[in-house]
């Protein structure tokens, strides 16, 4: 432990010894690196936070959701920091009075594209920061132009956002309007062959459609018209069966208490039904008026009504149910005979349709093809003009509707102190460096020596014995000159110390100036 003790006090004293070298490395040392920190330029650093808000429910009635947006958001993003978009900051800001050249131009760009940082905090919310520190510009200028560079920034992002999407949509309409007058030119031309062709051949092609669409037609329609006339056909059957077993007329009695009293009660009662049912309306050609004519007759034929007075006696009268039957059989006949008549136009068509078929099958092939490719761009052309009407609409609806909203949250700060460099920071550490490098070259030297600043040492190197040793004596002039010296080497140290200081008071009085 004393030996350590002994080496310490060895290096301080070497140390000591040349102290005005360790003074004058350390004055060097630190003149030089004062220099250079003043030399390095500030950097004042602007900082704006901007909100997007993506809310409307019409926008999404119309396709255009919340990650689509979000999605445009991003590519507005990535693209801002483009050099198509660093050349608008160039030109809208101070930064355009020092550019003469398109070197200059691109060089600013390259310093911009370095000093501007887009950064995404949390969802739809953007922190836009910019550092300015030009050298041939003062504090307050750059602190200004950080400035100006976040708010044309700013002004470039809601631009991208709403005039961007705003000049996409428009140049898509554009192009789907060419695309839709160059498919209308080839719809007309496919529509004008078709009719041409069909004109040429309007005895091999009758009707609408192709000769296989209206076969097979026919024959959905045939099997339709076979369905219904087999159950007309069952209907009918059972309807004969009905009648055969219905009697044409039935026996009435007539009961007679005093000769023709019965038979002239009957007439009148027929006699009044006949009158009621034409005051209802109906002609002699309905079935109950035939009915009650009939009944009338009938009671006529049999002697006006008269009877025995033995008993009662009957006549005969018509059957209305067979008589409703009959009408029915009619109406049903009428629909059978309407069904096989259609059944045979049928037959007839597609017999004609087969025969002109195997006659000109490439009529018919050539037709099918003029129809395929008009049915081809037909579809197209429906398809483009759809997807034009709704890019048209979701462009309105995103420029009238304000679907997406920009609020500046935090507005473009005006900075007060350099962000870079920590100038006080530098000073200070360059002061240090300087006493460290004076200290270490005073001991690097004591290292050097031959001299042994101990007996220890020399008794060490020689390997003699040391009997004692002499220290220096001085005279009162020796003395006075060496506390003269030690004034002298005091005043620098604290000149070194208050050279530090009057440069930290620089560097704040310049701070308050940018202020």
């Amino acid at each position: 432990m004393n030996g350590l003790y002994d080496e310490i006090r060895v290096a301080i004293h070497s140390v000591w010894n040349r102290r005005w070298m360790a003074l004058a490395v350390a004055w060097g040392l630190c003149l030089l690196g004062w220099l250079v920190v003043a030399l390095i330029p500030n950097g004042y650093e602007s900082k704006a936070r901007v909100f997007v808000e993506m809310q409307s429910i019409l926008s999404d009635k119309v396709g255009v959701d919340a990650r689509e947006r979000a999605k445009n958001m991003e590519r507005v993003q990535e693209t801002l920091a483009s050099t198509i978009n660093l050349e608008k900051v160039v030109r809208g800001t101070d930064l355009n009075l020092s550019v003469a050249s398109d070197r200059e131009l691109a060089g600013k760009v390259e310093m911009l594209r370095k000093n501007i940082e887009i950064k995404s905090e949390k969802d739809n919310l953007f922190e836009i920061t910019a550092t300015s520190s030009a050298s041939n510009l003062s504090d307050a200028e750059n602190a200004k132009l950080s400035r100006e560079i976040v708010q044309k920034m700013i002004d470039i992002f809601v631009e991208e956002n709403l005039s961007g999407d705003r000049d996409e949509t428009n140049s898509t309409i554009k192009f789907l309007d060419a695309q839709l007058a160059s498919r209308e030119k080839d719809l007309q031309e496919a529509e004008q062959k078709r009719v041409q062709f069909e004109t040429e051949n309007l005895g091999l092609l009758p009707g609408i459609g192709s000769i296989s669409q209206r076969m097979e037609a026919s024959r959905a329609e045939l099997s339709q018209i076979e369905s219904q006339l087999g159950q007309a056909s069952s209907s009918l059957a059972a309807l004969n069966g009905q009648l055969a077993g219905t009697p044409s007329t039935i026996s009435t009695p007539v009961f007679g208490g005093g000769g023709s009293s019965g038979g002239g009660s009957a007439l009148s009662q027929a006699q009044g039904d006949l009158a009621s049912a034409r005051a209802a309306g109906k002609t002699n050609q309905h079935p109950d008026v035939i009915a009650i004519q009939r009944q009338i007759a009938a009671i006529r034929a049999a002697g006006g009504g008269t009877a025995s007075a033995s008993g009662p006696s009957s006549y005969k009268t018509p059957n209305p149910a067979y008589s409703s039957l009959q009408s029915m059989r009619a109406e049903r006949q009428a629909s059978v005979a309407a069904l096989q008549a259609r059944k045979s136009a049928l037959q007839a068509d597609m017999a004609q349709l087969a025969s002109k078929q195997s006659l000109e099958p490439g009529v018919a092939a050539e037709m099918s093809r003029i129809n395929r490719d008009y049915e081809v761009l037909k579809e197209q052309y429906d398809k483009i003009l759809a997807d034009r009407e709704q890019i048209k609409l979701r462009g309105q609806v995103e420029s009238q509707t304000d679907s997406v909203k920009f609020k500046v949250i935090d507005p473009p700060s005006s900075p007060r102190t350099p962000a870079a460099p920590n100038r006080p920071l530098l000073l200070a550490m360059v002061l240090f460096a300087g006493l460290g490098g004076g200290v270490g070259t005073a001991f690097a030297l004591g290292q050097l020596q031959t001299s042994y600043p101990t007996a220890a040492k020399l008794e060490k190197a020689s390997g003699l014995p040391v009997i004692g040793s002499v220290s220096t004596i001085l005279t009162s002039a020796q003395r006075e000159l060496r506390k003269k010296k030690m004034r002298l080497f005091y005043s620098a140290g604290c000149a070194l110390v208050g050279v530090f200081a009057l440069l930290m008071v620089v560097e704040f009085i310049q701070r308050g100036m940018v202020a």
